[in-house]
């Protein structure tokens, strides 16, 4: 009777996860010139970098906003994070303005209308993170 147990116990405990391997992705791979996001406010260098990572649950990107682009107001799904790597910005979140520089971050929360543009005379460079949520628009 108590081997029969131990027999059944084993059954039911569940299998360890399978640990997937990491995805190193080379940004050149990935890189394409394309419109801004959210109204098309000039151009800009889109670096997809979690596209290329099968099964994930957000999303890392960089994107490199030209002298007079921005990416333009849109309601947020989920919350999301702009890192400047280099350039200078205005970043907005509702009736919010604020100026970014490089090292600085906006997290910005679901269900705001945010947008960001680019200011003075370089290109503005962003890292762009944010969860997949399913369904949303991004």
């Amino acid at each position: 009777m108590i081997s029969g147990l131990l027999i059944l116990a084993a059954q039911t405990v569940p299998a360890a996860p399978t640990e997937r391997p990491m995805v190193v992705v080379d940004e050149r791979t990935v890189m394409r010139e394309e419109p801004t996001p959210h109204g098309r406010i000039g151009t800009s260098t889109a670096y997809r970098i979690s596209d290329a990572v099968p099964v994930r649950t957000m999303e890392f990107r960089k994107r490199v906003l030209h002298v007079g682009a921005a990416i333009g107001p849109h309601p947020l799904a989920h919350d999301e994070v702009y890192y400047v790597l280099s350039g200078e910005g205005v970043v907005s979140s509702g009736a919010e303005t604020k100026p970014l520089k490089p090292g600085m971050a906006a997290y910005l929360y679901t269900g705001a209308t945010v947008g960001i543009r680019q200011v003075g005379k370089t290109p503005l460079t962003l890292i762009v993170s944010y969860p997949i949520v399913t369904g949303a628009a991004h």
